[in-house]
């Protein structure tokens, strides 16, 4: 290699997990062979060789090498044990592609490098410093920031999925430190994915900043008793060997023995027939063309290659954890079909062309969890054998048993729905005796009643129980049990008990929720309340609540239910809920949504339960005089309703109004309900509204107020606490098939955003006297991961460039410019963007735009020409869901949608929509879901943890209170973690923005 020369050096790992990820699940048609990472790889791969050799695209390489991993185990592990030791196996449908991505790379006559002992990042580091050290440049093909610390003047890095270079001032910009710092900055972080230690509560910003005034690790660390924040001097100090050995974990090593030469790596021109056998062995039709047709060979005379699957190559896998990818898929367990420590091609041997038959697999997750589903299912429930702890020795020595098991069933029992206002009358615990049991099936459970009254309570003579544990001596005990993270405590919708608790001055630690393993594994294919769950998976049906507490009028709340019963009831709940964990937690590892359940649900039950805590304030006389300005609008509508029907009648009721409509009016599209009723429905009045039918609008329009007045403005005023004197809504984390967030008492999810009532209504939430509210709210979010997932470049690129996407839209669809355009086309583009998003149909534009369905119809097929690849986004997911009864976000959650496949064709088309729909909205929910596990730990970093609370999450909106002094230090770190979140799990191919505003109240903020 001599001066002039380039050098290409490929991250071939990371290329593998960006495609596994990034292509829906594939497989090869003749016999079921998974390939899409094979699939991604090689046109991610074909691209690269494209555009390098385009000189008016890119740099023309000399010399081309595809590196990748040999295994996990490298010299780091000597250095510290617990180097990658979080790692979990590959996905098993990946393993057999590990070995066909090294045959692609050779089949595109590539050097296909790697090297026991170390990782690909080393030989990375080595062949770029002797091709520097030739005189030569290099291009290393990664976006991963460990690689960061080898860029130079001569050594600059692609991202090929963002498009984008990274040299030596995208480094700083991103990182706030120059290369030769990066080391020293994540020894002074450290990484979560890679286990590297760090020094704890030291994130990227601190650490550029105390590498700016002190120079470098060394000093730093030298000089770490002059830092003026306590917390921080007494960390770095305390953890100075934790840093150092660190920076030997990060620093990647440049004088590896590398296999090949410089000159090894001369990149050769591409040998077509030889590229187009491997593809046809893969099946790869649409590849196959594009490189006969640049290569000029003849697909026709090619055989297909004979390409031996390596079942058993995961030793030789990338790591998949980097970058938080590998748990969409990873099964929490070594494959059975797993190699451990041969090679490649001993694997093959053994493995060659077909996978293990069942005989010879050993116990994987999947029969794991049939064999716990098969075990607790068939084992029957003791209601009898449950114990009442009535005083301190017995609770405490069933703690310490509990303790010993290690894992515990915990649930509460009150007197309220409402966790903000309830007296905690009781608390159940159940944990499996292994001794007696290894399976888990021995389970031991009690009831503690802390509150229960005899009769109906004082005030008809009665009074407290006696043989009740005083309520702060048993919350003592137990304090020490759910604080202690090295005890699993496991409940069922654990929000709810986790708020109780802390107002109890009780804070959970160490926790599984069985209802959120169910929503991850099974969103959309069932109810995920205890009492389904159990009769589901444990052929159980638990006592019901009221059978024990009443119904109707007669029911009475737990306090005064009689503990032989409540013991009966509340210690079923803890053992169920125990048995359903063992179920749940294997099925969990089975369906590879272990990350989706770690990363994604069960981080976010304290974050929602401290912002239900902390509620938000409101203005009862900016909603009483709204109340009275509906009350006073709905009349209007009442009298031009009543003048333009010709008569009075309730207009709420709906039997009345279909009789005016369809039995004395005549209107068109008259249908009934089951009942035999005119249906009135509010989709039945948008259409004939749409019609040009007067009275349905104004019906419509009334129906509209009178919601607002009843749900808002009456209503609000009565949800505020009388202690807090805010309104605490709860969020429900499992009610959307999606993954979205809904709210209840009060809904604050369902204020209109779009028109001036609603507006008003959120100008009666307002900050507390000395604060202002802050709300932070992603731009066109769905449009973004559209534009993501489908593959769009008009879109990605006007999205890259800031532009009007709307606007953008318009032009390519309508070929007016940008400049001066009128409002009209815009606003039909707009509705057209949002409306694919939902599966729109043209009689629903047509609705919309108050235009004729034929005209819509155009319009939908020329936004199909113009972005063609929606419409494949959309036929394809359809044909995965069709197959799968599912479809997943960008993060791995699963939506289930099993009538996707009925008989009956407007339930087939509802199902395929909301199919098309739940990746772009789903992935918009994990997003803002991510924002908000890292917000907390963002705001501690920035000193701000006291001074900025994060009360609301709205849709794609998360709304702060903050100190009016720091408002301006809050924006950003908000801002940047909104915008930041998909990483580093995922790099979007279009930006992420969020607008945030700080105002008095939520209307002005927005």
């Amino acid at each position: 290699m001599k001066k002039g020369d380039h050098l290409f050096l490929v991250d071939g790992s990371g290329f593998i997990f960006r495609a596994f990820h990034a292509i829906p699940p594939l497989t090869r048609k003749s016999d079921g062979l998974p390939v899409n990472a094979v699939s991604g790889f090689c046109n991610m791969l074909w691209k690269l060789l494209t555009d390098a050799r385009d000189t008016s695209v890119g740099v023309t390489p000399t010399h081309f090498a595809v590196i990748f991993d040999y295994s996990s185990k490298t010299f780091r592990n000597a250095l510290y044990d617990q180097y990658k030791a979080n790692r979990t196996a590959p996905p098993e449908e990946l393993v057999p592609q590990f070995g066909l991505i090294r045959h692609a790379t050779r089949a595109f006559n590539l050097p296909c490098i790697e090297m026991e002992g170390f990782e690909a990042d080393d030989l990375i580091a080595t062949y770029a410093r002797l091709a520097e050290e030739a005189g030569g440049d290099v291009t290393i093909v990664s976006s991963d920031k460990d690689l960061m610390q080898l860029v130079t003047s001569c050594v600059s890095m692609y991202d090929s999925m963002k498009d984008k270079q990274i040299g030596i001032a995208e480094v700083i910009e991103k990182w706030g430190v120059p290369p030769e710092k990066m080391v020293d900055l994540q020894a002074l972080t450290g990484d979560s994915t890679d286990n590297v230690p760090g020094i704890p509560g030291i994130g990227p910003k601190t650490a550029a900043q105390l590498l700016a005034d002190y120079g470098d690790l060394d000093t730093l660390l030298s000089r770490a008793g002059e830092i003026k924040q306590a917390k921080r001097r007494e960390n770095i100090v305390g953890n100075a060997e934790l840093a150092r050995l660190s920076r030997e974990l990060v620093r990647l090593k440049n004088d590896v023995p590398v296999p090949m030469a410089l000159e090894e790596l001369h990149l050769e021109p591409q040998d077509g027939p030889k590229l187009i056998a491997f593809l046809k062995a893969m099946e790869f039709t649409t590849l196959t063309r594009r490189v006969a047709a640049a290569t000029d060979t003849d697909a026709e005379a090619v055989e297909a290659a004979s390409v031996p699957v390596e079942w058993g190559a995961a030793a030789h896998g990338p790591d998949l954890d980097k970058g938080e990818l590998s748990g969409q898929g990873g099964a929490g367990g070594t494959p059975a079909n797993a190699a451990s420590g041969e090679s490649a091609e001993d694997a093959a041997a053994v493995f060659a062309a077909k996978p293990p038959s069942p005989v010879e697999t050993a116990l994987t997750p999947e029969r794991l969890a049939d064999e716990r589903a098969n075990a607790f299912g068939a084992a029957k429930i003791d209601c009898e054998a449950y114990l009442t702890l009535r005083d301190l020795p017995a609770l405490e020595a069933f703690i310490a048993a509990a303790r010993d098991s290690g894992v515990v069933a915990f649930d509460t029992e009150t007197n309220s729905l409402d966790a903000m206002r309830a007296d905690l009358v009781g608390f159940s615990l159940a944990y499996a005796d292994l001794a007696a049991d290894p399976s888990g099936l021995a389970i031991r459970a009690a009831y503690v009643p802390l509150l229960h009254k005899q009769g109906l309570g004082d005030l008809l003579g009665g009074g407290m129980v006696e043989g009740q544990i005083p309520v702060g001596q048993a919350l003592g005990a137990l304090k020490t049990l759910l604080e202690d993270e090295t005890v699993l405590k496991v409940a069922q919708n654990l929000k709810y008990d986790y708020l109780v608790m802390k107002r109890h001055g009780v804070t959970l630690r160490g926790f599984d929720d069985t209802m959120l393993m169910s929503y991850v594994t099974d969103a959309g294919a069932g109810n995920h309340g205890m009492d389904v769950l159990s009769e589901r998976w444990l052929n159980h049906q638990p006592i019901a609540y009221k059978d024990v507490a009443g119904s109707g009028k007669s029911m009475v709340t737990f306090d005064h239910v009689p503990i032989d019963r409540a013991t009966a009831y509340a210690a079923e709940d803890a053992d169920v809920t125990l048995r359903l964990w063992f179920v749940l937690k294997a099925r969990l590892a089975a369906k590879r949504l272990n990350t989706v359940y770690e990363r994604l649900e069960r981080p976010l039950v304290p974050v929602l339960a401290d912002m239900e805590a902390r509620g938000i304030s409101i203005d009862r006389q900016i909603l009483s005089r709204l109340s009275g300005e509906l009350a006073q609008k709905a009349a209007a509508f009442e009298h031009e309703i009543y003048a333009l029907a010709g008569e009075s009648f309730n207009i709420g009721s709906p039997k009345q109004l279909g009789d005016i409509l369809f039995g004395r009016m005549g209107l068109p599209g008259a249908s009934k309900t089951r009942t035999g009723q005119w249906s009135t429905s509010a989709q039945v009045l948008e259409d004939l509204a749409a019609a040009g039918h007067e009275l349905p609008r104004k019906i419509v329009d009334w129906r509209q107020l009178t919601k607002l007045k009843s749900t808002y403005t009456d209503a609000l005023p009565s949800f505020v606490h009388p202690e807090t004197h805010r309104v605490h809504t709860s969020f429900a984390m499992a009610a959307t098939t999606t993954g979205r967030l809904s709210s209840s008492e009060p809904n604050l999810q369902n204020i209109p955003i779009r028109t001036a009532e609603g507006r008003k209504i959120r100008t009666a939430f307002i900050a507390t006297p000395g604060h202002k509210l802050i709300s932070a709210d992603y731009s066109q979010i769905e449009l973004r991961v559209l534009a993501h997932v489908a593959e769009i470049p008009q879109l990605r690129q006007a999205f890259a460039d800031g532009i009007d996407i709307h606007a953008m839209t318009a032009s390519e669809m309508f070929g007016v410019p940008v400049d001066g355009m009128p409002s009209e086309i815009r606003r039909r583009a707009k509705a057209i963007n949002f409306g694919i998003i939902y599966g729109i149909s043209a009689f629903g534009l047509a609705n919309q735009l108050s235009i004729e369905r034929s005209e819509a119809g155009d319009y939908i097929k020329r936004y199909f020409e113009r972005f063609p690849g929606i419409r494949d986004y959309m036929e394809a997911t359809k044909a995965f869901a069709r197959e799968n009864g599912y479809v997943e976000t960008i993060f791995g959650r699963r939506a289930h949608y099993p009538e996707i496949r009925s008989s009956n064709p407007s339930m087939r088309a509802f199902n395929e929509r909301a199919a098309i729909n739940a990746p772009i909205q789903g992935s918009a929910a994990d997003i803002i879901r991510r924002a908000m596990v890292r917000m907390e730990p963002a705001l501690v970093e920035a000193g701000l943890e006291a001074r900025v609370r994060m009360l609301l999450q709205v849709h794609d909106e998360l709304i702060f209170e903050v100190e009016d002094e720091d408002v301006t230090r809050a924006i950003p770190v908000i801002t940047s973690i909104m915008e930041d979140a998909a990483l580093p799990a995922l790099n979007l191919r279009v930006p992420l923005k969020v607008e945030a505003r700080a105002a008095q109240n939520w209307d002005e903020a927005h």
